[in-house]
């Protein structure tokens, strides 16, 4: 009887444990084995407990199969996997469902006929009972699909979608707003992250929720406090209302702790992003890390990583749930990754730091109307996981412009937290990092792993007021919404990811230049701001016609010069310090892949990730390669990443970083691959579309098993 009793007991609370958790997959002891959720649950521990492949048989690795989207292009999608199904979703934003096992197409879903080349990191699968759903962002819109079909819900918004501009006020109506990055649940709640322009006139990054079922708006967290609110006084009055400053948006996506109901943001940068005299102050909750009720959105917690940031260095990441060991205690900690190559470690709850954290002051802004904050944070521990200072000793000594290099070395400014002025200022790491989008895997010893980038970027600033009366209105425009990228002599930096607009007649359509302004493609945001008028007047200056006189009423804006009286100070254009050969003007690692220990705050290991065997040197060591995508660990002894221009997928061993299989894929696999099991295969799975780093477009995803020889018990 007793045992009856027992089992009775047990029953039914295995069966309260259901219930509660539903049939989205978040049980405790399954919660690592699945991949459900972007970057591989809610903790975006980017981790595995899946153990089939490991360190003794990884070499055999095959190709399993193989999709294609049919439209080739830069690809930053992390798959998800729910009861046997892959989602995913094209260079052109074509969400799909395939057959986990096969790779066949179960159906697509294309958002507009007239397809738009605009980079999105995946989508985010809802159950409840027979109510399945699969939510992504397409422009302006969060959209619900039924998982089963592909087919618009319906009662989800207006005809299954819904505007990520529903929060954010009265005058955003012709802003930009879009997000690249699917979005978290929380019970009945898909709480979205937003991107939006980096320069003037962009809307604010408030952080919004979403219910589920009907698409109503649950509740708004404002990124820049509205007056009465916490971190008001950290900005000039009224900082709004002029609609020069927006900004502080979540971009990279968030973190929950279901179980305590907390949600962890990481905010970007304030716009306009490298001039802040528009907003004196601190600025939060800019470039912070927030702490929010789950529930009702109320801040619980925040530190603030950059104050006043004018260095564009946002938190490029999720942060990671993970939990450590210290002084014998077990903790639930929060970390978060930089592009500066430093990780800051929170107690979950309190928001205290783990390590201790120092204040560096920094030197003074030049330019006049800039007032930089005295001290910016470091933390002591963990190490940073990229090089921190150069010296003329970390010059390419290989470059046939070693000169050349060296001279502009010498004329630049340099250091951290160096203010950007009229000279060269080499920052270091460059602004894509250190770490990027693509995050860190953290397994449950506490052991982090983060992929980095090591190459420098030299900025400078120049007066947007500069000769303006002898510009065309079409010039200005350009000076205005695209120098800042693509270099006010419109040369561009490719290498950057921002191609010369020289002669981009000789590429493009008039028609497909305006197409791109209005809507953005890849990672550029569309400039929905411009009017028609300003568009003529922009593509006009760009296919170098003659500027003709427009009628118009005289009430219509006819350019964005007037921008300069307001922010008088823009970056000339983004290049990276590299040598006419393309090559970086330091000498490698270019790309690394760091083992710490979040424990003791200590490195494991560090070697260079990827190779350019033609700039090998003297020792035929790996060089590294820039890089963009994240990595994945197991439990199976192995860390998985792509990421790197050689367009190699890699598996290392993750105790020690050895090397043990490797495949080139049709191109860069410029993204985080997943991994998952179906009918007892593990499989392991990445999007490979290239376009950046100089790789050719592709359209694949690619799923690697063991042979059926493997896995036989």
């Amino acid at each position: 009887m007793r045992n009856l009793i027992i089992v009775v007991f047990s029953f039914f609370i295995a069966l309260v444990g259901y219930w509660l958790t539903g049939k989205s997959g978040y049980e405790k002891k399954e919660r690592d084995a699945v991949w459900s959720e972007y970057l591989g649950g809610p903790h975006k521990s980017q981790y595995s407990s899946l153990d089939q492949i490991d360190t003794s048989n990884v070499s055999e690795l095959e190709v399993a199969w193989e999709y294609n989207t049919g439209d080739p292009g830069a690809m930053q999608f992390n798959p998800i996997i729910v009861d046997g199904v892959l989602y995913g979703i094209s260079a052109t934003n074509e969400v799909f469902a395939l057959e986990a096992s096969s790779g066949k197409e179960l159906w697509t879903y294309v958002p507009e006929k007239e397809k738009n080349f605009l980079t999105n990191r995946g989508v985010v699968y809802w159950g409840n009972g027979s109510d399945e759903r699969i939510l992504f962002s397409y422009k302006q819109w969060l959209i619900a699909l039924n998982a089963k079909t592909g087919h618009p819900i319906q009662s989800f918004g207006d005809d299954g979608r819904v505007s990520l501009k529903s929060g954010l006020g009265n005058n955003v109506e012709d802003k930009y707003v879009m997000s690249r990055t699917p979005g978290t649940i929380y019970e009945d709640l898909i709480i979205m992250p937003l991107s939006v322009i980096e320069h003037a006139g962009s809307a604010p990054g408030y952080i919004q929720a979403f219910d589920i079922q009907t698409g109503e708006l649950a509740w708004v967290f404002h990124t820049i406090p509205k007056p009465g609110e916490f971190g008001y006084n950290t900005w000039p009055k009224n900082v709004l209302e002029d609609g020069i400053v927006g900004g502080a948006n979540n971009w990279a996506g968030m973190a929950i702790d279901r179980d305590r109901g907390i949600l962890y943001a990481p905010t970007g940068s304030a716009a306009p992003d490298y001039f802040g005299g528009n907003r004196k102050g601190r600025n939060l909750f800019a470039n912070s890390l927030l702490a929010l009720d789950a529930n009702t959105g109320e801040r619980i917690w925040h530190y603030q990583f950059v104050r006043h940031d004018i260095w564009d260095r946002d938190p490029p990441a999720p942060p990671i749930l993970t939990n450590i060991q210290r002084e014998g205690k077990k903790l639930d900690v929060v970390a978060q990754v930089t592009k500066s190559g430093h990780v800051f470690v929170f107690n979950r709850e309190t928001g205290k730091s783990i390590f201790p954290i120092e204040e560096v002051e920094i030197p003074a802004s030049v330019i006049p109307e800039e007032e930089v904050w005295p001290t910016q944070p470091i933390p002591s521990l963990p190490a940073p996981f990229s090089r921190q200072n150069l010296t003329e000793d970390d010059l390419n000594i290989y470059s046939p412009d070693y000169d050349s290099l060296l001279k502009v070395f010498r004329n630049s400014k340099k250091g951290r937290f160096v203010p950007f002025s009229e000279t060269p200022t080499i920052i270091f790491p460059g602004l894509n990092g250190g770490a990027e989008w693509g995050g860190a895997a953290v397994d449950p010893g506490g052991i982090m792993y983060v992929n980095s980038n090591e190459i420098p970027w030299v900025e400078w600033l120049i007066p947007t007021s500069l000769k303006k009366d002898s510009f065309s209105r079409g010039q200005n425009i350009y000076r205005n919404s695209c120098g800042s990228c693509h270099r006010m002599d419109r040369t561009g930096n490719p290498g950057s990811g921002y191609p010369s607009l020289v002669n981009v007649k000789q590429r493009l359509t008039q028609d497909e230049v305006s197409k791109i302004i209005s809507n953005g493609q890849g990672t550029m945001p569309g400039f929905t701001q411009l009017t028609s008028i300003e568009k003529k007047e922009l593509i006009n200056f760009l296919f170098d016609k003659k500027e003709k006189e427009i009628t118009t009423d005289l009430n219509t804006k006819i350019d964005s010069s007037n921008e300069s009286e307001k922010v008088p100070w823009k970056i000339d254009g983004h290049r990276q310090f590299r040598d006419s050969e393309g090559v970086p003007g330091i000498s490698p690692p270019w790309g690394t892949l760091t083992a710490i220990n979040l424990n003791t705050g200590k490195h494991q290991w560090r070697i260079p990730l990827g190779n350019l065997e033609k700039y090998n040197g003297k020792e035929s060591l790996p060089t590294g390669t820039e890089n963009y995508g994240g990595p994945v660990a197991t439990a199976g002894g192995l860390l998985f990443i792509a990421a790197t221009k050689d367009a190699k997928i890699r598996a290392f061993n993750k105790k020690t970083g050895k090397l043990l299989w490797d495949f080139e894929l049709p191109t860069g696999g410029t993204a985080t691959p997943s991994t998952y099991e179906v009918n007892g295969k593990q499989y392991v799975v990445i999007a490979a579309g290239g376009g950046r780093l100089g790789l050719d477009k592709g359209d694949s995803i690619i799923a690697f098993a063991l042979p059926e020889s493997c896995c036989k018990n």
